[in-house]
């Protein structure tokens, strides 16, 4: 199985595991890949180097972007305790140059998130437009997939990518929409990236989603080291716990377990083209 998002930064702190850690238990519970990203500018920057680094390990892909709240941070021109941040036109053109180097497979995660702005900041939420604006250009330039972080903005991330033409590998990352939501994406040939939170009680609307649509166009990820399936809700995440998922998501689509896992890592890697007969 493929963790198509995770966040690997986080690895040596709130978890106190390495990165070889991290890969290690994931190999061992059947996660042979993973794709770790960075979506702020330490966490960008650090990405980049890991994927440079002769250490890296050969399971490991990446992407990176200016997450939307971010976007609303480096426009203001300074972070949540005060301290300078770089504008938003240099952030962009910082993960652009660095989106060029290797094991880049994606760009994201990107979007827009109103669960954090207000409907009265304009400046934050156009400038999380511009943003995404721009990672979906920036998607298109390079051939590569886009990974939508959408927060209780589906509506306005639609009229977005109708307005600029969405890249040709869309994914929803994290899928949090209805299932008219979850037919509207797939209906536009985009996919849909399913986390722990669909084993949630309280996500009864995001199973329906997943029913409605079936597994052509689904995908698996943790969002680690947040959105830990059940019964481990409330601790931190990680890649091996992904069959957790898996297996929710097999029994809402009616599907045996093997057959789930074959049709979802054959999606994953024609969207990244990783690892498969690419190369890793």
């Amino acid at each position: 199985m493929i963790d198509n998002h995770c966040h690997l930064d986080f690895a040596d702190g709130e978890q106190s595991l390495s990165v070889d850690d991290h890969v290690a238990h994931a190999a061992a519970a059947g996660i042979d890949a993973q794709i770790t990203i960075g979506s702020d500018l330490e966490a960008v920057r650090w990405t980049a180097a890991l994927l440079a680094s002769d250490a890296c390990p050969p399971s490991l892909r990446g992407g990176v972007a200016v997450h939307p709240n971010e976007a609303a941070l480096h426009a203001r021109g300074t972070d949540h305790h005060g301290a300078a941040l770089i504008g938003l036109d240099a952030a962009i053109a910082e993960v652009s140059e660095l989106l060029r180097g290797p094991g880049m497979v994606v760009v994201g995660e990107t979007g827009l998130d109103w669960f954090r702005t207000s409907r009265t900041d304009e400046q934050a939420r156009a400038a999380q437009i511009e943003s995404f604006r721009a990672h979906i250009a920036l998607a298109k330039e390079l051939d590569l997939p886009l990974q939508i972080h959408d927060r209780d903005a589906h509506r306005d991330v639609l009229e977005v990518l109708e307005a600029d033409g969405a890249p040709e590998r869309t994914v929803f990352h994290c899928f949090s929409g209805d299932a008219e939501f979850a037919r509207t994406c797939v209906d536009r040939g985009w996919y849909l990236s399913f986390a722990g939170t669909v084993t949630f009680k309280n996500a009864a609307d995001l199973r329906d989603a997943l029913a409605e649509v079936g597994l052509g166009r689904v995908m698996v990820e943790t969002d680690a080291p947040f959105l830990t399936p059940v019964p481990y809700r409330g601790r931190p995440n990680s890649s091996y716990l992904i069959p957790l998922t898996m297996a929710t998501i097999a029994e809402v689509t009616d599907t045996a377990l093997e057959e789930a896992c074959r049709t979802i890592r054959a999606t994953t890697e024609q969207v990244y083209g990783w690892p498969g007969t690419v190369g890793a």
